[in-house]
């Protein structure tokens, strides 16, 4: 696929912005026994339990379902790594305005909602490997083949939200702009021919191919520039983050990640 260095700034501008706005809609190999025997070199809030951050309110990564229980992607690898670690588990549900607030003031342990490892954060912060990996997508109707690349949007029309970053990477690769207010209607405006194409984050196109299996819909292309969202912690606790690679190390190899992938997005997505 050609790339022209504005698109590819653009990209990785639109993938950084989305991770810094999506939650807010903003190694070592140490093994699990390993850490469960000296949990306390981890520096826990509370020894033996592993207190995570997390807003329940971001489907599919964090949110409530119809009997009330806080379930999600995200809250599936946390309770996975902290299984892997030997250790208890406690959500601390906490808006995404003040989460990192929270995790400064020591609050608790470590935030799982998506956090991306944006070049700001990795100043401030330790992060686990990444456990989620996105990239901006094309979007055409089910079917249509005139659409293979960004290139092919030039003089296309591309269903944009005028406030998201995506549409700035439309505009790049030559498309017309039909304004939208979000992923819904740029859904319905593809379904009734009115736009060629639109641009979104690949996990939002996945969690909506999850829900609706039969949306006449699919992925045309994807950037080559990738955001990457892992566990984050303070530097106080760099320990802990060695931990959890440890844990998303051994939950990688055994299929856990990629299970819990597809349970939600119907593909894997953590690499």
């Amino acid at each position: 696929m050609r790339r022209t260095p504005a698109l590819l700034a653009t990209a990785t501008a639109a993938l950084t912005a989305l991770a810094l706005t999506a939650c807010g809609t903003d190694g070592g190999t140490t093994g699990g026994a390993d850490a469960a025997e000296g949990s306390g070199e981890l520096n826990l809030v509370s020894d033996g339990t592993l207190t995570v951050a997390t807003e329940g309110t971001y489907r599919p990564f964090t949110y409530h379902d119809a009997s009330g229980e806080l379930v999600g992607y995200d809250v599936e690898v946390a309770e996975a790594v902290a299984d892997e670690l030997g250790l208890e588990i406690e959500f601390a549900e906490t808006q995404w305005d003040a989460i990192f607030a929270g995790l400064d003031a020591g609050r608790f342990d470590t935030i799982a909602n998506q956090v991306s490892m944006t070049p700001e954060r990795l100043e401030s912060y330790e992060f686990s490997q990444p456990y989620t990996v996105s990239r901006g997508a094309v979007v055409v109707a089910e079917g249509d083949t005139s659409i293979t690349s960004f290139d092919d949007l030039d003089g296309k029309v591309a269903a944009q939200s005028l406030t998201s970053n995506w549409r700035a990477l439309a505009e790049e690769s030559g498309a017309e702009i039909e304004a939208v207010e979000g992923w819904a209607q740029s859904v319905e405006l593809l379904g009734t021919g009115r736009v060629d194409a639109t641009i979104n984050d690949s996990l939002t196109v996945l969690d909506h191919q999850a829900e609706h299996p039969d949306a006449p819909i699919e992925i045309a292309a994807e950037t080559e520039e990738t955001s990457e969202m892992g566990f984050v912690v303070t530097p106080e606790r760099a320990a802990l983050a060695e931990a959890i690679d440890g844990a998303l190390d051994t939950l990688r190899e055994d299929g856990t990640l990629t299970e819990l992938s597809e349970k939600y997005f119907g593909a894997d997505v953590t690499s």
